[in-house]
């Protein structure tokens, strides 16, 4: 079994992550670029995390300016197997009100500015994203939250726009009209990431307003915003105690296969892959590669046995 590390990825006003024991602060370079920020490695009630904050403390980095390749990366050298991402978000339904949290199972990428992928030119790749949350790791989710009394909804789907500029009002009707259940600027390409590097990915979406749809909050600003903000970031913090808490000490399997998404993803051809890349992928992909490695060496091998057999036959 592989022992399980929680990750966190704290969104609009989660910087830090109080509770975390033992913390260290680490800097994990990666060959994708700049991370957000250093990695708060520590642990919960014996459970090994590892706080990103998405933003940089300051808030420094806006949605469009985050290198999410690198993020998920360097979580992946730190060994998460499961992460959670805090994130802040408008709503599309009444019953949504702010303060709501919401436990995704649905996105919608509208992202236009941002690398969506891992794999390219010289090793292509194509991972499922039918289900892009792990159901076991928003189980936890929806058990800690009822422990700590925290009210939550189960499923919405989060529709990512580019930002930073808040929607419009016809881009607001328009996704409300979808079904959509929230909007924010950060989820994707985080989450086709996270399945890229085979971690278990799942979002509580902390409702902050109505977006603009709603006649009695027509104008969404950054004051009206973060008293809500504040208070979430309360409640994620008591979350994910919690979910620490109870959060099994053995990863566990993810029935969708989300910890195992590149086992039929690889579809270049071994000899056409750019080692360039392949080298890029030794954290996100090693598991796959090395096995892809160690058969074309069987193979090789096999091949040269009838050549071994005629020489010593001679």
């Amino acid at each position: 079994m592989t022992k399980a590390v929680l990750g966190i990825i704290g969104g609009s006003g989660i910087y830090d992550l109080p509770g975390l024991e033992k913390v260290r602060s680490r800097k994990i370079k990666s060959p994708w670029g700049e991370p957000s920020g250093p990695l708060r490695m520590g642990e919960i009630a014996g459970l090994p995390i590892v706080f990103l904050s998405r933003h940089d403390k300051g808030h420094r980095l806006s949605p469009s300016d985050i290198n999410y390749r690198a993020n998920i990366d360097v979580l992946k050298r730190a060994g998460v197997t499961d992460l959670v991402s805090l994130s802040a978000c408008g709503s599309f339904k009444k019953e949504l009100s702010p303060g709501t949290f919401v436990l995704i199972d649905q996105f919608v990428d509208r992202t236009y500015k941002r690398e969506s992928s891992f794999f390219g030119k010289g090793c292509v790749a194509h991972v499922s994203m039918a289900h892009p949350v792990s159901p076991r790791l928003r189980d936890h989710l929806a058990n800690a939250a009822k422990a700590e009394r925290i009210a939550v909804m189960r499923d919405g789907t989060y529709v990512c726009m580019e930002g930073p500029q808040f929607s419009t009002y016809a881009e607001s009707m328009t996704y409300k009209g979808l079904g959509y259940s929230v909007v924010g600027m950060t989820n994707m390409p985080e989450a086709k990431l996270a399945r890229e590097a085979e971690i278990c990915y799942a979002t509580v979406a902390m409702v902050t307003d109505y977006d603009c749809w709603h006649p009695d909050h027509d104008v969404v600003t950054v004051q009206d915003i973060v008293g809500v903000l504040s208070a979430n970031a309360d409640k994620a913090k008591r979350l994910v105690a919690r979910l620490a808490k109870d959060f099994p000490r053995e990863h566990e399997p993810c029935p969708i296969g989300s910890d195992r998404a590149l086992d039929t993803a690889l579809i270049t051809d071994p000899k056409a892959r750019d080692k360039k890349l392949i080298k890029k992928l030794d954290a996100v992909a090693g598991r796959v590669l090395r096995r892809s490695c160690i058969f074309r060496s069987i193979r090789t091998l096999h091949r040269s046995f009838p050549r071994i057999a005629r020489r010593r036959r001679a």
